[in-house]
């Protein structure tokens, strides 16, 4: 490849430094008036995409973490900081892509931008379908705890009667629906920040479940390492970092994007404490015996596990319309202009067909698993590494080359294994 600095003018080629990719390389630069304009189009601080970045990511597999590391076994542990380090730098390289053209707006315009229309629709189909599924199990989450914590409920409705986890995903469903008429990051970011709260919350909550309700942390069954559950603990354990196609939305939303790698660091490293914290107390806890979202575990008498099952509910009322939110605006876009009924319209339509699949598909660990063994390792490994490779060319340091080989491998193996064992268990629960 060509060196920049023979085919660009001086003015457009940009020095190294903390923007340029992770291990060091040169890129070129738009005019700098189109840069500015780009900057322009962003309202939300700092702060609030922090907020926004840490609700996309945390707790969105919080609770099903103690059930991956006992599919896994201690050791797997080490896999869940690999995978964190691995979509980390995924998502420095999603930034570099749209840092190298402000026309690129949203993650489909990194796939247009690399591999034309047929770019867009790949993307567009892993970036949406993941979201969805997301969205989805953010319902039976929800259904599964409140029908634990009040067993019995039924509401009759003339002839038809709704009981037990069908009736609150939909009462919750009806609750998640206003928040997704909120259209500014700046303001929904004061609804992530219940969320955030409520994945410490959740954590410390089960933390005094076992020190002071009596639970304990000395389960039998406790395994170092299950080379069977590997796949699944994978799955789930990559479903947790699940954020990148919001990352081109919080990007595109920054006041000041070139804090957006210093963002995304803090917002990994909290996450992944906050992950492996859960981790660890659930497997302690309740060993191989912990359910697919270990609340379903706790004694529900006692106070604690009381505030864990209740704060658990904040998640999708804090989440859903984040994760909603790229869907609805692409529906909208195809519409066109239009009056402010049809985005109201778009999204309440969007969440009524969520709970569809949520009543159709109720298995939360298995459903969860597929997601991120196919979905979020396309959309958070395999995809920005070849769209970056495309956009900025072949990497020139053998360090830099090596990591992205290192990902594609990952993911690959990731998406063989992991979606073959989820697709089995999803097939041996339905049928």
């Amino acid at each position: 490849m060509a060196d920049c600095r023979s085919i660009c003018p001086p003015e457009y080629v940009v020095p190294v430094g903390y923007d340029e990719p992770l291990l060091g390389r040169y890129e070129a630069a738009r005019p700098a008036e189109k840069a500015a304009a780009a900057d322009d189009d962003g309202n939300a601080s700092f702060v609030h995409t922090c907020l926004n970045g840490l609700n996309a990511l945390s707790g969105v597999g919080l609770l099903s973490v103690p059930y991956a590391l006992s599919e896994g076994g201690w050791l797997s542990l080490a896999l869940l900081a690999a995978v964190a380090a691995v979509c980390w730098y995924a998502g420095l390289l999603l930034q570099h892509c749209m840092a190298a053209d402000p026309a690129v707006r949203t993650y489909p315009d990194i796939g247009e931008r690399a591999f034309g229309r047929g770019g867009r629709l790949l993307v567009s189909a892993f970036m949406y379908a993941e979201l969805y599924l997301v969205a989805v199990g953010f319902l039976i989450l929800d259904g599964d705890n409140l029908a634990k914590l009040l067993p019995g409920a039924s509401v009759s409705l003339g002839p038809a009667t709704l009981a037990g986890r069908r009736l609150f995903v939909v009462l919750v469903a009806l609750a998640v629906a206003p928040t997704t008429w909120l259209r500014s990051l700046g303001v929904l970011a004061y609804v992530s920040a219940t969320g955030v709260f409520a994945s410490a919350l959740i954590v410390l909550s089960v933390l005094w479940a076992a020190a002071v309700d009596g639970v304990g942390f000395s389960a039998p069954g406790t395994t170092a390492l299950r080379p069977t559950g590997l796949p699944t603990a994978l799955g789930l354990y990559t479903f947790c970092y699940c954020g990148h196609a919001v990352f081109p939305t919080l990007y595109t939303s920054m006041k000041e994007k070139s804090r957006f790698p210093k963002m995304l660091a803090i917002c990994f490293v909290l996450c992944t404490l906050n992950y492996g914290s859960m981790a660890v107390l659930g497997y302690l806890m309740y060993g191989d015996g912990v359910q697919s979202q270990v609340t379903l575990n706790l004694p529900a008498a006692r106070l604690s596990s009381r505030v864990a099952i209740f704060t658990a509910l904040i998640n999708p009322l804090s989440k859903y319309a984040l994760v909603v939110t790229p869907i609805a605006t692409a529906v909208e876009d195809r519409i066109g202009p239009s009056g402010p009924a049809v985005p109201v319209a778009v999204r309440t339509l969007l969440v009524l067909s969520t709970v569809a699949v949520a009543l159709a598909v109720p298995f939360f660990a298995y459903l969860m698993a597929l997601v991120g063994s196919l979905l979020s390792v396309g959309a958070c490994m395999l995809l920005p590494c070849v769209c970056y490779v495309r956009v900025l060319g072949p990497p020139r340091r053998a360090a830099e080359a090596a990591a992205i080989v290192a990902i594609l491998a990952l993911g690959s193996l990731v998406v063989v294994t992991g979606t073959y064992s989820s697709v089995v268990q999803i097939a041996h629960e339905l049928f």
